[in-house]
């Protein structure tokens, strides 16, 4: 059966616990190089908070002291002092570069190593843009939070304490004075937060709707072309576009309104200090330096205390991004590893189903009590109407998915015993809808068998009667097939897809209307393929076309989840029971008992 939506919820651990989890697994592999850009934030912080102090030195020697000699040496150490800070910004920046590209490799290899390891009744509930949304935003958000989180301790937070001190060092007063800003900047910023963190979920679907839309316009072009669907999919895609960029728009206006608040503050604060020092400096004796130092040391935290205070807003929204990855890498496995199982063994490589029944939703089967016996090295042909659960039998067969009751067995073997990468070894699919990667024909081919040769993959081509028409190529194996083979003619790719179930030389061969959609010329050419392909395996082959499936040793008629009819070609016709009925629709100009002496 098929898993409905899986989803964790939205919040499944609190922002705080979310953040430890985030710094523990993600964070603590690299706590050596972490500790490094500490030290090199520490570095420049100290160096800001010096050249704020230094720079009250310079005016008291300058405009007190009239010291030219102190002047001199204090500039010598200005420049050491800023050399230093640039060569300890270039350090923690380019490390925690480095880290943050690693974790958001492992992080997207973590994901798509997740994805691969689902059932396919695992996608069918998900578009695939929604997982490309989680490869990309969703990764890239867990850095962010680190790299929030690291700015905000290593950089802002050390640079704002260092700061602080000159400021005490240099008038305690005044500087509880510039505190007086923080507690209603806290207030206003915390109820932002709960507006952000709606609109930062609304702008995550909608990029993965703008992504589902561009995809699939991309993808069917030529059903757009052909329909005039041009406008509609415009229209479509205008109006995610639109409804991200409204969100996109409301997060920058609520996200920015701590922005006039903290200037306006900020601004009463420089006020008041303004004041109280030039009053302190007229009529209290303080020195000049005293005043200049405090007051760049006051402008200079500024900076880091406003990101300070709009840190949770920024992590609220970032960490909307880290969840959506998590809802998938916490997800329990749909397909669970089995690989601690038994490996299948063949020997005739006999397949047989025994009463099974499937159902991809409760109470709706699709199979019913199905049994039948497909002989070793012989061809086994299910035909029947369309829904009546022919390619259901295949998918089983993959285990792609899970029988409901009954078993099917492999040799005497229930697949369901033995891990899915052995039974798969074992058996070659070729489908209608043939799928290739966007790589070579070489590429292609050698995709069923690791470590092919070339001479493994040529000979593989000559047996599927595509070495011509690859040599045909200017540059023949190495030609690309574009995306999902769109280089090549349906036969062409057919036979490539053959090429590829020859060279990996199972025994068992699973067929699904493999001609259904090619012209008779390459009809013709791919069943020739497709002889070859099944010589001496024991083969499942789905067809409609009746006469490509004339000679199968076994021919099952299936409708309902159930077989109606099993028998030869010419016993079926004989009986003119559903398949003498099929047949006879499909050669209306020719009587059953005519078609069987031709077939003769």
């Amino acid at each position: 059966m098929t898993e409905g939506p899986r989803k964790i919820t939205d919040d499944p651990y609190g922002a705080a616990a979310l953040i430890r989890r985030l710094i523990a697994e993600q964070g603590a592999a690299y706590w050596r190089r972490y500790l490094l850009a500490f030290g090199l934030m520490g570095v420049a912080a100290a160096t800001t908070a010096g050249s704020a102090y230094l720079l009250g030195e310079v005016i008291n020697q300058a405009y007190v002291d009239k010291n030219v000699r102190g002047i001199f040496l204090l500039s010598l150490v200005t420049i050491v002092i800023f050399t230093v800070k640039g060569a300890a910004t270039y350090g923690h920046s380019v490390i925690l570069s480095q880290i943050s590209n690693a974790i958001l490799a492992n992080n997207q290899r973590r994901l798509f190593a997740k994805l691969m390891s689902e059932s396919i009744g695992f996608f069918s509930q998900r578009h695939s843009s929604e997982f490309l949304a989680r490869l990309t935003a969703g990764a890239t958000s867990v850095t962010q939070v680190l790299n929030l989180l690291i700015n905000a301790v290593g950089r802002d937070l050390l640079s704002l304490i260092g700061l602080i001190i000159v400021m005490v060092m240099q008038d305690p007063y005044m500087a509880l004075f510039g505190f007086l800003v923080a507690p209603p900047a806290m207030l206003v910023l915390r109820k932002l937060v709960k507006r952000i963190k709606g609109l930062a979920h609304s702008q995550f679907s909608g990029t993965a709707d703008i992504m589902e839309t561009m995809q699939e316009s991309l993808q069917g072009i030529r059903t757009v072309k052909a329909f005039t669907l041009e406008q509609t999919m415009r229209d479509r895609i205008d109006a995610s576009i639109g409804a991200v960029e409204r969100d996109s728009n409301k997060m920058a206006r609520i996200s920015n309104r701590s922005s006039p608040l903290m200037e306006t503050l900020g601004g009463f604060a420089i006020a008041g200090g303004l004041m109280y020092g030039g009053y302190r400096v007229v009529a209290m004796g303080a020195t000049p330096g005293q005043f200049f130092s405090f007051l760049t040391a006051f402008l200079l935290a500024y900076e880091p205390a406003k990101r300070l205070a709009r840190l949770n807003i920024e992590l609220n929204s970032s960490l909307i991004g880290a969840r959506k990855l998590l809802e998938i890498v916490d997800s329990p496995a749909s397909e669970p590893d089995d690989s601690n199982k038994p490996a299948l063994k063949l020997t005739t490589a006999q397949v047989e189903l025994r009463d099974v029944t499937f159902a991809y939703r409760p109470d709706e089967p699709v199979l019913n009590r199905m049994s039948f016996v497909a002989e070793p090295g012989k061809v086994t042909a299910l035909v029947g109407p369309s829904g009546g659960g022919k390619s259901t039998v295949l998918a089983l067969l993959l285990r792609l998915y899970e029988v409901t009751d009954g078993e099917i067995l492999i040799d005497g073997q229930n697949i369901s015993a033995v891990s899915r990468r052995s039974l798969r070894q074992q058996t070659a699919y070729v489908g209608q809808d043939v799928y290739l990667f966007r790589a070579t024909i070489r590429e292609n081919i050698a995709f069923g068998k690791e470590g092919a040769s070339d001479d493994e993959i040529v000979a593989a081509a000559q047996a599927a009667c595509a070495h011509d028409f690859i040599m045909g190529f200017p540059l023949g194996y190495d030609t690309p097939v574009g995306e999902h083979g769109t280089q090549l003619s349906g036969g062409q790719r057919q036979r490539i897809a053959i090429a590829r179930a020859l060279i990996k030389n199972a025994p068992i061969i699973l067929l699904d209307e493999a001609t259904a959609a090619l012209d008779s010329e390459s009809e013709k050419q791919v069943q020739e393929a497709i002889n070859h392909l099944c010589q001496n395996r024991t083969t499942i082959v789905i067809a409609h076309r009746l006469h490509t499936i004339m000679h199968s040793d076994a021919i099952l008629v299936v409708e309902g989840g159930e077989i109606v009819e099993r028998g030869r070609h010419d016993d079926l016709l004989r009986r003119g029971g559903r398949y003498a009925s099929f047949f006879r629709l499909q050669h209306r100009d020719t009587p059953p008992l005519a078609a069987i002496v031709a077939s003769a």
